[in-house]
């Protein structure tokens, strides 16, 4: 295990979206300001409880998907946010031992929890460095500085819940095509990301919850994502509500959950 870090210091005047999530997950590792920004986000709508929980199932499935149907061995997980077992690699590694992943992320308090957390098999490799998605350069010359992955081999580009924090000033379709160019065919994109498609109202004011806290966001709508995988092929089924993505057993104990619930989608591509 490796670590980066870009001298960042532990912000805790306001909220942050990676420990709000923690919260969400009934973690631990969040403060005070992240747990009263989490409420006001559930009181605008309480099954983001739901919405976590699914969120992380997904990656759980489209890891194993790549791993046994697509034979994939490394991935690249930016936005990590603070450890939460099973961790991608762990889900990756109960595949294939030797899987290799590099893990991202530009908060602090990911880092104080990377090394204890993300341990990998003797066969495998993990590593973590610290860096912005929206600077995508100085993120992929950290990941090739690791020296983990091999940009040879296909490596599987992991975005879950991320893009909807990166609003249109920053270009997040330039920065998702910065992400992926390095890697070659038989890579793949994974990713889910929030729409305001089945409740625009809810999650409107989810929205705003978000911006006020501190951490604008900008949901995107069914078509807004699938651009995201212009010039990938798409795993079946497509692009669709998270939960309805290859689904196994409910993680929430519910007999049925609805899109409006989870609202959001997520897709897995292929590059060519």
């Amino acid at each position: 295990m490796t670590t980066r870090q870009a001298g960042q210091d532990l912000d805790t005047s306001k909220a942050h979206s990676a420990r709000m999530y923690d919260y969400f997950l009934g973690g631990k590792d969040h403060f005070e300001i992240d747990k009263k920004a989490a409420l006001v986000a559930a009181q605008a709508h309480p099954g983001i409880y739901v919405t976590a929980r699914e969120n992380r199932a997904f990656m759980h499935r489209a890891t194993r998907v790549l791993a046994q149907e697509y034979g994939i061995r490394q991935w690249l997980d930016i936005g990590t946010g603070i450890p939460t077992e099973p961790n991608l690699h762990q889900i990756a590694q109960s595949v294939a031992r030797d899987a290799r992943v590099v893990y991202a992320d530009n908060d602090p308090l990911v880092l104080k929890y990377a090394e204890r957390l993300m341990r990998s098999t003797t066969q495998g490799r993990t590593a973590y460095v610290q860096a912005s998605a929206t600077d995508p350069d100085a993120l992929m010359e950290a990941v090739e500085d690791a020296g983990v992955l091999d940009f040879d081999q296909p490596i599987a580009l992991s975005l879950n819940a991320l893009m909807h924090f990166i609003t249109d000033p920053h270009d997040p379709y330039a920065i998702v095509r910065r992400l992926l160019d390095p890697l070659p065919a038989g890579s793949a994109l994974a990713m889910n990301h929030c729409t305001p498609d089945f409740d625009p109202v809810t999650w409107n004011k989810v929205a705003e919850v978000y911006t006020k806290s501190g951490s604008p966001v900008q949901f995107r709508s069914h078509s807004e994502v699938g651009r995201f995988f212009d010039g990938l092929d798409l795993v079946d089924p497509g692009i669709c509500c998270c939960h309805r993505w290859r689904p196994t057993e409910s993680v929430t104990g519910a007999a049925e959950i609805t899109d409006a619930q989870i609202s959001l989608l997520a897709g897995v591509g292929i590059k060519r």
